[in-house]
């Protein structure tokens, strides 16, 4: 009779586990098993509404490259996270099937001093330096042709270019080949053309004294850092900031001049690495690419809010010739940040850099309003570098203010609201 009962129990037990199961199974509307679609990002729904953006751009640099006979060139565009278009063109070198690709690397110039402000803004934000700080208080020995420029020159004055020197200080000796120490043992005798901080005047040299700077505050000199705090990780493989660096590497652009879609190689050259926050940095697209992910990535920055503030509020304005910024319209002002320029431009605040040494040209824009940012790397330098910043914000601006408008719509709330789509 016990064993009956332990028998019962048990068939008991297994039917209200089956029944329990099947009503499991019968809840779902159609009995099978649901499986979850992929969920698709808000970024990518607004990538997908700029579509036509990246197309219409897409077929205009495409265009312009071939009507130029450029040899070599790479452009990308990064919206917030992601990269929205990249895409390269032509040679490394002319009359040779060598296609630029991602990784090709090119000299960025003068568009290092942009990356070197991103490097100063992250030991700004580790409290490894102050852009306050005063010059002579880090380095007692070095000299302006005054005391009272001295007393009062700043990490600021040098990253702005308001040190009070005459323009482009000594660039002379620098493309010559002059070490770097001897330069600023010479700086004392340079002409001073205001007190720091009030006149704009280009320099290299004296923006490139930040290396000292960081190598007294790190005892890590520039190249270290920068590959230490950007380049590794990031993820910036190619970048580099030295001549034998950019010489060894088999996949470099070479440089090359002419006019008219005719252009000749011209010899690699080591001009403007003495002075590597300056000039001195070579990357690739993907290098590039990199770096804009970073600093627009909403969820995870680069870059602190406000960090981002100190780095691209304008210190000065700068008057640059009508030319610098031909193919532009509608330039309402025109100054200086912490190794940006920034530029007044249809109603945005565009942080903007360009960069040129023998053979080579890049561009590099960032609108932080619309979160999205451009770069363009070229070895044949022309027309097209020039307006490759410019047209694409044309068409950018152009397509967000002539976007459809959406209406939401709260069923709680008796007003509704227009809002873009972005």
């Amino acid at each position: 009779m016990k064993k009956q009962k332990f028998l019962t129990v048990i068939l008991l037990t297994l039917l209200i586990l089956l029944t329990t199961t099947n009503q499991q199974i019968s809840s779902s509307p159609d009995n099978s098993i649901q499986i979850a679609e992929p969920e698709i990002s808000q970024t990518d729904m607004e990538l997908d509404e700029m579509k036509e953006v990246f197309e219409e751009y897409d077929r205009w640099i495409t265009a312009e490259i071939e009507a130029t006979k450029t040899v070599g060139a790479a452009v990308a565009v990064v919206y917030k996270d992601q990269v929205a278009f990249l895409k390269c063109f032509g040679n490394r070198q002319v009359g040779k099937d060598a296609p630029v690709d991602e990784h090709t690397i090119f000299r960025l110039a003068s568009v290092s001093k942009p990356i070197t402000g991103i490097l100063a803004g992250l030991l700004a934000q580790e409290e490894v330096l102050d852009f306050d700080e005063k010059v002579s208080e880090i380095l007692p020995w070095f000299k302006l042709g005054n005391s009272a420029s001295t007393s009062e020159l700043t990490i600021r004055n040098l990253l702005s270019h308001t040190t009070g020197l005459v323009p482009h200080a000594y660039d002379d000796l620098v493309e010559a080949h002059a070490p770097f120490t001897n330069i600023l043992e010479r700086i004392q005798s340079a002409g001073l053309a205001s007190a720091p901080g009030h006149v704009y005047s280009y320099q290299n040299v004296m923006f490139s004294l930040i290396d000292t700077i960081m190598a007294v505050k790190t005892d890590k000199n520039y190249n270290q850092l920068i590959r230490e705090k950007l380049f590794e990780p990031l993820g910036m493989n190619d970048a580099s900031t030295d001549f034998e660096s950019f010489k060894n590497n088999p996949n470099k652009a070479i440089p090359h001049r002419g006019a008219n879609g005719v252009y000749r190689t011209l010899p690699l050259n080591n001009r403007y690495y003495i002075t590597a926050p300056a000039a001195g940095i070579n990357a690739s697209i993907s290098d590039m690419a990199q770096l804009l992910m970073a600093l627009l990535d909403e969820e995870y920055p680069l870059l602190s809010e406000g960090t981002s503030e100190k780095i691209f509020e304008p210190q000065i304005v700068s008057n640059l010739s009508r030319g610098y910024f031909r193919y532009w319209d509608q330039v309402q002002s025109k100054k200086y940040a912490i190794g940006w320029r920034m530029v007044d431009y249809k109603g945005r605040q565009i942080a903007y850099h360009g960069g040129y040494v023998l053979g080579y040209k890049a561009e590099i824009a960032i609108s932080r309003h619309d979160n999205i940012g451009i770069v363009y790397l070229s070895n044949s330098p022309n027309t097209v570098a020039s307006q490759s910043v410019p047209v694409f914000l044309n068409e950018l601006i152009r397509y967000k203010e002539n976007m459809p408008v959406m209406a939401n719509q709260d069923k709680n709330d008796e007003t509704s609201t227009n809002q873009n789509l972005l």
